[in-house]
């Protein structure tokens, strides 16, 4: 057994509805095994078990007395980087109301199980009841079977374009006003599912807890979108250093537990002359190869769907290298931008405005991803 056999865990208490996932989920512990594992075993558990509304259960969360210095210097470890991510682990659980107060004023740390006590990459494996329930998801898509794994390895960082302040570029259909943020997001949310179907890592950099996957054609614009939980700014240049910043401690984060294979999609709708057509494009930054043929693989794929889908077969996507956008140049994974529409043309909306259309745009994307992964 690990040196913290003794040590002391955190309780809290099981709301209905709650699953060992769920709850995991709502303390950010759900993306390690290891964390799911301590679960069971610090509770007397087994995977068929289930939670009940009001009881008491530990959490794979060790509890230190802060002695006012330094993360490293009162759990005796020296990773900088891995004490800024507990850091910013206590500082969110604050920000979300999880925790009372702040670490260093009630000189109380929490520290994640799998910080201290998980070796080499680790993922939630496929079986026939692996499953994730993630409410971010909406209430109808929150249950997420592991049905294959094809991506198993693969990291993927899911940015949808804009949020918060700032709705990226809006057109109108009728009289009603349509926001960028709200269907790259939509489109964002099926492929992070798609994408955790097929064995992968993923993350999901822009989230907002009310919206989940939807189904109208009309979303309602709003501004509650959070960056990994954090407020996203109204100036332009910090969101983009904000999102990018989640996106690159992620990428170092998995680099040094083993996995190689990193990819970052920004997922955008464009704004031209309410006259232009657009089929969907992917950009790249032009010295990155890595980002170039994945860029192509996603064309390729989009390609040979609209030969098979579109009357005609005529598919004008480009993959666009592009030296000025700062996601672009700034991830340290592969990245590729994707501009789904013209968000001011009124063909291109049915793109967008159809739910089953979002939902194939994620397909096809998967699809190009896995081909891509296959190279």
């Amino acid at each position: 057994m690990n040196a913290v056999e003794n040590a002391s865990y955190f309780e809290t208490t099981a709301e209905d509805g709650d699953g060992v996932l769920t709850l995991l989920d709502r303390y950010h512990l759900v993306e390690e095994a290891c964390n799911i594992e301590e679960f069971y075993r610090l509770n007397e558990m087994n995977p068929e078990d289930f939670l009940f509304a009001g009881k008491a259960y530990k959490l794979p969360v060790l509890i230190y007395t802060y002695n006012g210095k330094s993360i490293r210097s009162t759990i005796g470890i020296n990773d900088y980087a891995q004490a800024v991510r507990i850091q910013k682990w206590n500082e969110r659980l604050h920000q979300e109301h999880l925790r009372e107060t702040d670490y260093r004023a009630s000189k109380i740390l929490w520290v994640p199980y799998h910080e201290l006590n998980c070796k080499g990459a680790s993922s939630v494996k496929p079986s026939s009841r692996s499953a994730y329930h993630l409410p971010i998801l909406g209430k109808n898509e929150a249950d997420v079977e592991i049905k294959s794994d094809a991506l198993k390895g693969q990291v993927y960082y899911i940015v949808a374009g804009h949020g918060g302040p700032d709705p990226g570029a809006v057109g109108k259909s009728g009289k009603t006003m349509l926001c960028e943020d709200e269907y790259a997001y939509d489109v964002s949310l099926r492929l992070f599912k798609l994408l955790l179907e097929q064995g992968a890592k993923a993350y999901l950099i822009i989230e907002d807890q009310n919206d989940g996957i939807r189904e109208e054609d009309i979303l309602p614009c709003d501004q509650d979108e959070r960056c990994r939980g954090a407020v996203i700014p109204l100036n332009q240049a910090k969101r983009l250093r904000q999102r990018v910043a989640e996106v690159n401690e992620l990428y170092k984060f998995n680099a040094n537990k083993g996995f190689k294979n990193q990819t970052c999609i920004s997922i955008h709708v464009d704004s031209r002359s309410t006259t232009h057509r657009q089929d969907v494009f992917f950009c790249h930054y032009p010295t990155s190869t890595s980002s170039r043929n994945l860029a192509t693989a996603l064309q390729k794929t989009f390609a040979k769907k609209y030969s098979k889908y579109r009357a005609g077969g005529h598919y004008a996507g480009e993959v666009d290298p592009r030296d000025n956008l700062y996601v672009l140049k700034k991830t340290l994974p592969k990245t590729v931008l994707v501009e789904l529409a013209n968000i001011q043309n009124r063909a291109d909306h049915r793109r967008i405005l159809q739910a089953s259309n979002r939902q194939a745009l994620a397909n096809w994307m998967l699809e190009g991803l896995k081909d891509a992964a296959n190279l």
